[in-house]
């Protein structure tokens, strides 16, 4: 008899997408063709368009998690139940799995109300209490739960991110630049706008040099913060851009600029090599891990002028350029959704 697996496909819904939403949406739509012997059941509170699965919505406007999807799991009697980006509920109590993609709350307390908090420790240390195995996307997350959870390291299981793919994608048109205010040479950094993101330090560095703008796309979190950049001429806040924008600016950025205090994985260092772009990043967490030998590096993100000095290299620099350009892509390479998927697969198994 197949052995049935459920998905808690919620996040992969939202019309806003961070990387935990993207890695739900990535995953989710992969795994049953990585293991097509296993039943798979997909749940979320909302229909969307574009996923690829056959998903039961069962809907409600709040508490989903922890009421609704419970409730369906009990008449649909799962032999596991996979978490990719949200909380295990406490109303389930079969096996279960998920992925912690980053501690933040407990690195940068600062950047989240008490609320906010509260519920990802509560719900961090309800993962490490239930769950068997724990999925992480990077080791910096794994050393993380070891030293702040006490999680045994045997339990952890590092699966790298995705979106690291070569190949043609939709790319608006030149124009849109001009649109968002964007005429010369530019910088991108793409992210939520908040505190460990660190924007203020990127557009410190950014008007040190002469002739660039700093070009900020994602979700405006800290409302304080993106006032403070969009006062500066030197700075366009894009907000949310959609898909085709997003590639326009990869594409046509002097540099990406990465100059975060805290990342679970940093997903952006990752889509900008695999487009051959050269990266200026804070040597923290797991970018490294992810930027390996293809990103230039900073020691103190905080520092504008070491940052500022990076970016003229990037910028600047012709011989840097063209070999971080082929390295990037090189690097980039090893990192792919579907060894993504691949690796979440091998987890699941091993708990089954």
């Amino acid at each position: 008899m197949r052995k049935t697996v459920a998905v808690d496909l919620n996040p992969a819904t939202r019309e806003v997408a961070t990387g935990t939403e993207v890695y739900a949406r990535e995953v989710g739509s992969r795994l049953r063709g990585a293991a097509p012997d296993l039943r798979w059941l997909f749940f979320g509170s909302r229909a969307r368009a574009g996923l690829g699965v056959d998903m039961t919505v069962v809907p409600m406007a709040r508490l989903w998690s922890q009421v609704r999807l419970p409730l369906a799991l009990q008449s649909a009697h799962p032999d596991l139940l996979f978490v990719p980006a949200h909380a295990i509920p406490f109303g389930w109590l079969g096996k279960s799995l998920t992925a912690v993609h980053d501690l933040a709350f407990e690195r940068h307390p600062g950047a989240y109300s008490l609320a906010e908090r509260s519920y990802l420790q509560l719900t961090t240390r309800w993962a490490a209490l239930r769950c068997p195995l724990l999925i992480t996307p990077s080791e910096s997350t794994r050393r993380d739960l070891v030293d702040l959870y006490h999680v045994a390291p045997e339990r952890v299981r590092v699966v790298p991110l995705g979106g690291g793919e070569q190949g043609e994608r939709e790319v608006a048109p030149a124009k849109r630049l001009a649109e968002l205010g964007l005429v010369g040479d530019f910088v991108l950094q793409v992210g939520r706008v908040e505190a460990r993101k660190n924007q203020a330090a990127a557009l410190a560095a950014v008007e040190r040099l002469d002739g660039v703008t700093l070009a900020v796309a994602g979700p405006e979190r800290d409302v304080v913060i993106s006032k403070r950049l969009r006062a500066s001429s030197r700075c366009r806040v894009l907000g949310t851009v959609d898909g085709p924008t997003l590639e326009l600016l990869y594409q046509q950025a002097r540099a990406v600029v990465v100059p975060s205090l805290y990342e679970g994985f940093g997903l952006p260092v990752l889509e900008a090599m695999a487009r051959g772009q050269v990266v200026v990043a804070a040597r923290a967490s797991s970018l490294p891990e992810v930027g390996g030998d293809a990103a230039l590096y900073v020691d103190d993100p905080n520092d504008p002028e070491e940052l500022a000095a990076a970016l003229e290299t990037a910028i600047g620099d012709e011989k840097v350029r063209a070999r971080l350009t082929r390295a990037a892509r090189k690097q980039a390479a090893g990192f792919t959704w579907d060894r993504c998927a691949a690796g979440v697969v091998d987890v699941i198994r091993e708990l089954l």
